[in-house]
């Protein structure tokens, strides 16, 4: 967000306005919206994980439990499942097959935590079915993470070089890059979660209400991800605002 803020301040301070004074960027109004779906998102997602970690799983598998006999029952025996500190870092690598479960899922018997360790193996039988969105989420990762780092260097190195306007609209490509990966995760956490509730109900580790606190749980760790998407959106939606008329500046 940072670095959003600072490029929209010098681009417009230097050429937009002729000088350095302080004034009101209208495009701030779609860095503010990032912040607050983000913020909202996040609140949602630890309170409703902290309501439900209360709740006992009837079935009184922890989190490590439940995804190693989620995975066996769909066929997945070489995937390591491994203890990560933290909480909700939870995580599935699917180049080395481990699936990590943080603090307060691997070694916890709750609604919420046996709920979080299905997610991760929804994840994994993606990967053991090669579904497409994972593999185009995965092969996008190295490139996305360079676009999302390299894009302000080629942007800030344009508006200081003032007529290598090039280097901004590479910045832009860039940036875009992170934004389609974040657009791709999202239809890969919605299957992750659908399968996870298919697989805890045909297995029976969660009953008929402790269903409907899993998929709580799992609605509110999805908004965590459209509000990094919509966030995504709305910063790439800032530059091209930013810059978009530059020329005729």
């Amino acid at each position: 967000m940072t670095n959003i803020l600072l490029v929209g301040y010098g681009y417009r301070g230097m050429y937009g306005m002729g000088g350095y004074g302080m004034y009101w960027d209208p495009t701030y109004i779609l860095v503010l919206i990032g912040v607050v779906l983000s913020l909202i998102a996040s609140f949602k997602v630890k309170s409703t994980f902290a309501k439900y970690q209360k709740v006992p799983a009837r079935s009184g598998l922890s989190g490590a439990q439940a995804a190693e006999r989620l995975l066996h029952a769909n066929g997945i025996y070489d995937v390591r499942i491994e203890h990560v500190g933290g909480s909700l870092t939870d995580h599935y690598d699917p180049k080395n097959k481990v699936l990590r479960l943080s603090d307060s899922v691997y070694g916890q018997s709750s609604v919420a935590a046996v709920s979080v360790a299905a997610h991760e193996v929804g994840h994994c039988i993606q990967h053991s079915k090669n579904y497409a969105p994972l593999t185009i989420r995965s092969k996008l990762v190295p490139i996305a993470n360079f676009g999302s780092g390299a894009s302000w260097f080629f942007i800030i190195a344009g508006i200081l070089l003032g007529s290598f306007s090039v280097l901004i609209d590479i910045g832009i490509i860039l940036f875009s890059f992170a934004v389609l990966f974040q657009i791709v995760t999202l239809p890969v956490e919605f299957d992750a979660s659908r399968r996870a509730l298919v697989t805890l109900d045909a297995n029976g580790i969660l009953y008929t209400e402790e269903n409907k606190y899993g998929r709580k749980v799992l609605r509110a760790a999805a908004l965590t991800y459209v509000a990094s998407a919509a966030a995504a959106i709305l910063q790439l939606l800032r530059l091209i605002l930013l810059f978009g008329n530059r020329n005729r500046d």
